[in-house]
């Protein structure tokens, strides 16, 4: 049987390009987003072969729809954001990696650690110039993972385009769920940093609340005070090594 070659063009290319993905997820990724790193460690050759087809598959806007590339450029977030902890694992927080670069050292938002196409892009660049201006969809910065304690849960699947608007919906639902990141009562929020970092997209007050209410399952008040809690960057690790320590404030 003749071998067969990937290509952007062929119709379900970007759901077979993310299948690696969602394999890795599933086994080290628990239901509530913890991540055994540890794991991840174990079968670091599959995610770095991922990132290798990512690298030689970058999306196709003619042949692919809006949603596969918006599920794309979440995953390669989520899966580099990943590789690169397992770079510098043990660390207590992922504000802890400085990644070597021409001139010096940078965080790892603004290196440029991801090939997509021959291209390097930073974490920064990736959400900041792709996924936000592109497709002005608020419910992303629920997706992306920080790789700690106070960012939205990782979900143990690749995003897929054909499923996309759904998976980012139960996102939103979970991430409002989890007390530890979010407390909602009809009159009083207490919210993640997030809806304060990006308030240009969540919106402000009523507008706010309006987001928040499509996915809460608490009804909030038009009104209701609203106080932003304070970035736990520690590592989401699901076997925190005797180093890990919780960093409070961004």
């Amino acid at each position: 049987m003749p071998v067969t070659t990937l290509h952007a063009e062929d119709k379900n290319a970007a759901q077979i390009l993310h299948a690696p993905w969602t394999d890795l997820l599933r086994k080290y990724v628990t239901h509530d987003g913890q991540v055994d790193y540890e794991g991840f460690l174990e079968d670091e050759d599959q995610l770095d072969a991922y990132l290798q087809a990512i690298r030689k598959t970058p999306p196709n806007e003619a042949t692919w729809s809006k949603a596969d590339i918006e599920a794309y450029w979440l995953n390669v977030y989520n899966a580099a954001t990943i590789y690169n902890v397992l770079q510098y694992y043990p660390v207590a927080s992922i504000n802890e990696i400085r990644i070597k670069t021409i001139g010096g050292y940078k965080p790892v938002w603004e290196a440029g650690s991801v090939n997509v196409g021959g291209k390097l892009y930073s974490l920064n660049a990736i959400e900041k110039e792709i996924l936000r201006p592109q497709f002005k969809d608020a419910r992303v910065h629920l997706a992306l993972v920080a790789a700690a304690v106070s960012s939205p849960p990782l979900l143990n699947e690749a995003y897929d385009g054909a499923r996309l608007n759904q998976q980012l919906d139960e996102q939103a639902r979970l991430f409002l769920s989890r007390v530890s990141l979010n407390q909602l009562a009809p009159g009083y929020l207490r919210l993640s940093s997030i809806f304060d970092w990006y308030a240009a997209e969540f919106g402000e007050g009523e507008k706010l609340v309006a987001f928040l209410n499509r996915y809460s399952s608490t009804k909030i008040d038009a009104t209701a005070t609203i106080e932003f809690l304070p970035f736990d960057w520690a590592l989401n690790n699901q076997k925190p090594t005797a180093d890990t320590q919780a960093l409070r404030q961004r």
